[in-house]
């Protein structure tokens, strides 16, 4: 790991620039995604990439540039164009960043198990194949398909202040989902796949709970075709926290970062129905409700110590006993609005400049086991895995589908039922959050492909959550 630390050190040293600070961001990645459909293997997916970024601040002006030629003169071709872009933007320019402190850490970060080897491409292949063998033989179960896809990043930071952060991180993303189809309606479940990846080594694999998982899989897809549909109405509603990520992820997330409360992402990715005179005002949601931005737990997907510009990581609440009280700012955002923020500025590559994005996102544990969440339903529905998500541009109202579906009555689980689907209007559904689950039903998740900024950076992000209960709550099924 970090091989190239001597040699960019080596290269940074001799850059030259008339700005008054200027950083050198480098970053390698390698990605492989294997995947067996119906017992046949499918030919693997492998990628590599490098390059780096550099930045410089000319009279408070910061401008990019990018390139894939990590000689003495590619990176000193990429500052000079850096910085004739902020001589050329200076008379436009909307802030002076003079003020605006740099990074000047020293310091290492790596994924759980980065020193361990993982399996080849042939063990892994091995494995697959063994769990795709495992789906029963149904006429009915007529896709199934079981995947691996793993990504290896190191980035290097240097910066003209003496900053020197390295990243090294490894990601796992298992998945598995079976279809079923009886000749007029077909479902599915899955295992993983948008909604389980986590940093670390073949441990993962296991915290998925992907080895023998392909009978209860296709199982459920089976249960699926064969129960009723999901019945229209208010109930309360008892999310698992594989479907609460992406409520987390939806309606938590995107409406707190502070570039679309801002304005920056109007025009593709959104704004929110957040104001920056909202924090420290609005009750978000409950007084149940608190949410942390969370870098500290190692294997969520977006653990770091330091974001993209060199801002030190460190846990801090959104949402505290409901109230909302910080926003998903980086550095720059909080210079422009003067709201405290997190060191939330990420870049999805080497060839993208840092924004606003949301890292690890989590819902904190209440004190209610899941056994006390259904007792205290007389009537609702347990829903879980995401399958379908609607939201308007504010981040406001919104239309989620679910794979999975069971009616609770007077405290106790009934029969499946499929094509859950609820709705809701994002800080009224949190307002209405009435149990947290404790500790045991918290699980650690996240997403590799969260889109967001021109031109376009997806970046992997992590969502960890207990079980929750939210009161009377518009649900509908497929037929409604």
């Amino acid at each position: 790991m970090f091989d190239s630390t001597t040699l960019l050190r080596q290269r940074f040293a001799a850059l030259r620039s008339g700005g008054e600070f200027f950083s050198l961001r480098h970053v390698r990645q390698s990605d492989q995604h294997l995947s067996v459909r119906k017992n046949v293997a499918e030919p693997p997916s492998l990628g590599r990439d490098e390059g780096a970024m550099l930045t410089v601040r000319v009279s408070g002006v910061e401008a990019y540039a990018a390139t894939a030629d990590l000689s003495q003169s590619g990176l000193q071709q990429a500052l000079d164009r850096a910085e004739a872009l902020a001589r050329q933007i200076a008379a436009h320019a909307l802030l002076d960043l003079r003020d605006q402190p740099v990074a000047t850490a020293r310091a290492d970060y790596l994924s759980p198990d980065m020193d361990s080897a993982f399996p080849s491409l042939a063990e892994c292949f091995e494995l697959l194949n063994q769990e795709s063998a495992s789906v029963p033989a149904d006429e009915r179960l007529v896709n199934w398909q079981v995947s691996l896809g793993l990504s290896t990043v190191e980035q290097i930071y240097l910066n003209s202040a003496g900053a020197e952060l390295r990243h090294a991180q490894r990601l796992v993303f298992p998945g598995f989902g079976v279809t079923a189809f009886d000749g007029s309606d077909s479902q599915t479940r899955t295992l993983g796949r948008d909604n389980f990846g986590q940093q670390g080594g073949f441990d993962v694999i296991q915290r998925c709970g992907l080895p023998g998982a392909g009978k209860r899989i296709a199982d459920e897809a089976l249960q699926l075709l064969l129960a009723p549909n999901t019945p229209s109405g208010q109930r309360d509603l008892l999310l698992m926290p594989d479907q609460m990520m992406l409520q987390i992820h939806e309606s938590i997330g995107h409406p707190l970062e502070l570039d679309r409360i801002l304005g920056d992402e109007r025009n593709y990715a959104g704004t929110s129905f957040v104001k920056a005179s909202d924090f420290g005002h609005l009750q978000y949601g409950s007084k149940l409700l608190n949410v942390t931005f969370d870098p500290e737990i190692r294997e969520e997907l977006a653990s770091y110590s330091h974001d993209d510009d060199g801002t030190p990581a460190t846990r801090q609440f959104l949402i505290r006993d409901g109230l909302l009280v910080r926003p998903l700012g980086g550095a720059l955002s909080q210079f422009r609005s003067g709201l405290d923020g997190v060191a939330n500025s990420r870049a999805c590559s080497w060839n993208r400049a840092p924004i606003d994005r949301m890292a690890n996102l989590n819902v904190e544990p209440g004190d209610k086991s899941l056994e006390q969440l259904i007792g205290g339903i007389e009537k609702g529905i347990l829903m879980r895995t995401n399958r379908s998500w609607s939201i308007d541009d504010a981040r406001n109202k919104f239309q989620f589908g679910c794979e999975w579906g069971q009616l609770i009555e007077n405290g106790e689980l009934k029969g499946v039922v499929k094509n859950p689907n609820y709705r809701g209007i994002s800080s009224n559904f949190w307002r209405n959050l009435s149990a947290v689950g404790d500790a045991s039903t918290f699980q650690v998740l996240g997403t590799p492909n969260c889109g967001k900024g021109e031109p376009n950076q997806v970046v992997r992000v992590g969502h960890a959550s207990p079980a929750c209960v939210f009161s009377q709550i518009d649900v509908f099924g497929g037929d409604a």
